[in-house]
């Protein structure tokens, strides 16, 4: 995850309890505005849309691992616990590199098994 794209890891419901790809969340790019005030608001309301749509795929999360390049992670993770559906949802955060679909979710695999 990254302020502008997210992929969303989980499981597939199969028995076996496999991982798997299942969305791509991309969030908008602003552009700069001449009021900072305007642009400041603007990139809250955005912010929280993104959070919003990646939430939307978590609905019966019991556990989250977030890892991104950034600091967006970790204000995903204050937009968990301040919303009342995820208040006891179990998260973590690491920091990693951009990485590929699959190898995302041997990374994602792994921190589960």
């Amino acid at each position: 995850m990254d302020s502008h794209h997210a992929a969303v890891v989980g499981s597939n419901n199969t028995e076996d309890g496999s991982l798997t790809l299942m969305a791509h969340v991309k969030g908008e790019i602003i552009s700069p505005s001449s009021s900072e005030k305007n642009s400041n608001h603007h990139e809250q309301t955005v912010q929280l849309k993104f959070f919003k749509e990646i939430a939307s795929h978590l609905t019966n999360a019991t556990h989250v691992h977030l890892t991104g390049t950034g600091q967006a992670q970790e204000q995903f993770m204050h937009y968990l616990a301040d919303t009342a559906q995820f208040k006891n949802i179990k998260s973590e955060e690491s920091t990693s590199n951009k990485m590929s679909d699959e190898k995302l979710v041997e990374f994602i695999t792994a921190k589960f098994q």
